[in-house]
């Protein structure tokens, strides 16, 4: 069976059985619970035909690779806040209190579930593009996968500096102001554990598109071919629930108007004012 195909099956049947457990549990955290391990399994699908085939699998091992770090990261991060203990994401509890329950059900099955197991198809998709370009690993795909490497300790650095305020919010009796991370990356962006977390698929995304190139494809097809539309997607989806995100935020913490004037919201830059500094723990 075609990898490809593989792949769309495990992706529909992890879906139903989000969908399905969201219903017994009245809990619609699940497709969460399965973002940091569906993406490993695809890779590792593509990267196993590819070295069944006996093609040069060099490419799709290293992609392989670097997803399977980013899932280890992430499950660990995930798993000590929580995730894997049946705490629902609490942004789901708000749009629920805000929906009739028959509104939400459909939301739940054609967004959280279809729409997000979906995307995480379409992610990897470059794996096929390396699958269907077989070369050899080049300068490129070094570079690329340095620079995947760089952004994964940028996001776990940013990860650790929020688990670490909300530590010492936690120690303080729930209350520390100004009530939200600020120091560190958090200086230069509002998200920069977004903004690494997608970089990351990007980067995936161009050594995909290496391979195309390396394989005789021109800039169209080759560097910009049609997996473009995974990274795309991702960066929509996380802009979208970062403004909602925000909005809560914002309405629980006054100081966040002012940090949010002076802190880019996605990529690290310089603040444009001096943002609000949190005390001495």
């Amino acid at each position: 069976m075609e990898p490809l195909l593989i792949v769309v099956w495990t992706a529909g049947v992890a879906s139903a059985a989000c969908w399905l457990l969201s219903l017994v549990t009245r809990d619609t955290s699940w497709v969460d619970r399965a973002w940091s391990i569906v993406p490993v399994v695809y890779l590792w699908i593509f990267a196993g035909s590819a070295i069944g085939s006996g093609e040069d699998a060099g490419r799709l091992v290293l992609m392989a690779s670097l997803v399977t770090a980013w899932g280890v990261r992430l499950t660990f991060n995930f798993a000590r806040k929580g995730g894997y203990t049946g705490i629902e994401d609490y942004r789901w509890a708000i749009l629920r209190r805000r929906m009739k329950p028959w509104q939400f059900q459909i939301f739940n099955l054609l967004f959280i579930v279809v729409y997000q197991m979906t995307l995480l198809v379409l992610i990897t998709l470059p794996a096929e593009i390396a699958l269907q370009n077989p070369a050899p690993l080049n300068a490129w795909d070094l570079v690329f996968g340095a620079l995947f490497l760089a952004l994964l300790v940028g996001e776990t650095l940013a990860d650790r500096e929020q688990w670490e305020f909300h530590r010492r919010k936690k120690q303080a009796g729930g209350t520390l102001a100004p009530g939200f991370a600020t120091e560190g990356l958090f200086r230069y962006s509002r998200h920069p554990n977004f903004f690494f977390e997608q970089s990351q698929w990007w980067v995936l995304y161009a050594i995909g598109a290496s391979a195309a190139v390396a394989s005789g494809a021109g800039f169209l097809g080759g560097a910009i071919n049609w997996t473009i539309i995974g990274p795309i997607l991702l960066s929509v989806l996380f802009v979208g629930s970062t403004i909602f995100t925000e909005s809560i935020t914002a309405g629980k913490y006054p100081a966040y108007a002012d940090y949010r004037r002076s802190t880019s919201m996605l990529i690290p830059w310089p603040p444009r004012a001096r943002p609000v500094t949190e005390p001495a723990a």
